[in-house]
């Protein structure tokens, strides 16, 4: 069965007061629109039509940024919304654009990122067989206030919305059943009468929910599908609104990982992408954030204080007050505390990097260390090296950027510069604070250093010409 859905993600969003598209603003590091169209494509949605808007060319580039190299990109595109005249007219823009005209079509908003997979997937099957010609997403929040109510007939199928500002004090009590703005039309149905939706109304706007009286005067029945998980229809209209649905996502996400036989010690200090996997026995510490497509191995420590960027990490890691990106990372290594991994790095086996070390786009050998207070940049480093504290590769001339090797079991002693391009053999010495800017042979002690003068009563001296 083919099922498109049509992500609604052309709006202003006013209420957020920003100058970017209400559905780029990120949950847990991805865009809200992503997280829905995501759903889209786990409920087995063969096509996904975004319709854009305000913000077209960022809300475009936000999409392409996040498909454009996965299998997805077949299957996500974008439609745009010229005229933003409703969300009836930006359906109408979505039909007439692809040409969809068959098949169950749900059409989401894209201000809904809890909206979960088996969700959209039973919903669109409430159209699939052609009982019913469209169904009414619903939900019960805990405070219904706000939304519009649904009231039904006595056969379960709806007999009209009602939107809040039209409520009696008695439907406001008494109508739990919201509307959460989400809708599924069989699509032959939704495409011979979408052209009916008229917009007689202060706004002059086309309105989809009109779409429920269209398809009943034709004799059709309209269901709903009611959302077991309420948190499932809640939208973000507002940054506390935001806030709030980002802490319902990290409490979904840390509760799954819980299951799964991962440790938080106190998961609601813990932020963890939808894309990132953890481990069993894996401890995560407070104040750890994971974003993007992080891959954690098993019995690893994360945290405190770290922050992961699409990292690759194997088994037996500890990542202590770390800020990696782009990083690959083997097994038994150990980080920080406070180090910086810059895109490029890679950690073999039983690396250590301490603290207040930086290492860029290099290679760090297995059981190599650079204890402290280093920075290693384009650096291909051997087995069991030891870096002294201080010790630092001068890989920008300030046009290039250049290379430094360094062999297997080498000592690097405190403070060596070592100005690349530059080779230093196995098991050789540099002698600390030493300016290496030739070649080191192998089992060559490297030392480069001024005579020490002293200078008596120099501070004397001193003190008389001031």
């Amino acid at each position: 069965m083919d099922v498109t859905a049509i992500v609604m993600a052309a709006g202003e969003g006013t209420r957020m007061k920003s100058n970017h598209a209400k559905v780029s603003h990120k949950i847990l590091g991805k865009p809200m629109a992503c997280w829905v169209i995501d759903s889209a494509l786990a409920a087995g949605c063969n096509r996904v039509i975004v319709v854009v808007g305000s913000h077209s060319d960022e809300v475009r580039a936000m999409i392409a940024s996040a498909y454009e190299d996965t299998p997805a990109a077949d299957v996500v595109e974008c439609v745009e919304q010229v005229e933003r005249l409703g969300t009836g007219h930006a359906v109408r823009c979505a039909l007439e654009a692809t040409g969809i005209d068959a098949g169950p079509i749900v059409v989401l908003n894209g201000d809904l990122p809890l909206i979960q997979a088996d969700t959209i997937r039973t919903f669109a099957n409430t159209v699939a067989n052609g009982t019913h010609a469209g169904a009414v997403l619903t939900f019960t929040p805990p405070t219904p206030f706000g939304y519009g109510r649904i009231e039904l007939a006595a056969d379960g199928s709806v007999n009209r919305i009602i939107e809040q500002k039209d409520c009696t004090p008695e439907q406001d009590a008494e109508l739990l059943e919201c509307n959460a703005g989400c809708y599924a039309f069989d699509g032959a149905l939704l495409a011979a009468h979408i052209g009916e939706i008229g917009n007689d109304n202060a706004q002059a706007e086309y309105y989809l929910p009109d779409m429920v009286e269209i398809l009943k005067g034709h004799g059709h029945a309209v269901t709903i599908f009611h959302c077991d998980d309420y948190r499932d229809g809640l939208g973000v209209n507002s940054r506390v609104q935001l806030a709030e649905l980002t802490a319902i996502a990290r409490d979904r996400i840390n509760e799954h990982l819980m299951t799964e036989g991962v440790t938080f010690i106190d998961p609601a200090q813990a932020w963890i992408s939808p894309d990132a996997t953890i481990g069993r026995d894996t401890v995560v510490w407070p104040q750890t954030h994971l974003i993007g497509t992080c891959r954690i191995g098993e019995g690893c420590q994360l945290g405190p204080n770290t922050r992961l960027t699409n990292v690759v990490a194997g088994d037996n890691c500890s990542l202590d007050e770390t800020v990696a990106i782009d990083v690959a990372i083997e097994n038994g290594v150990t980080c920080g505390p406070r180090c910086y991994l810059r895109p490029g790095t890679h950690l073999l086996d039983r690396a250590h990097v301490g603290t207040h070390v930086e290492i860029k786009k290099s290679t760090i050998g297995v059981g190599s260390k650079v204890p402290h207070l280093s920075y290693i940049g384009d650096t291909t480093m051997g087995a069991d090296v030891n870096v002294g504290a201080g010790s630092i590769t001068c890989n920008y001339d300030g046009k290039n950027k250049h290379a430094t090797i360094i062999g297997d079991r080498t000592f690097i002693g405190s403070d060596t510069m070592m100005v690349a391009p530059v080779n230093i053999g196995d098991d050789a010495i540099t002698g600390a604070s030493s300016c290496i800017t030739r070649d080191v042979p192998s089992g060559a002690l490297a030392v480069e250093r001024s005579d020490q003068r002293i200078i008596e009563g120099y501070t004397e001296k001193r003190r008389a010409r001031l």
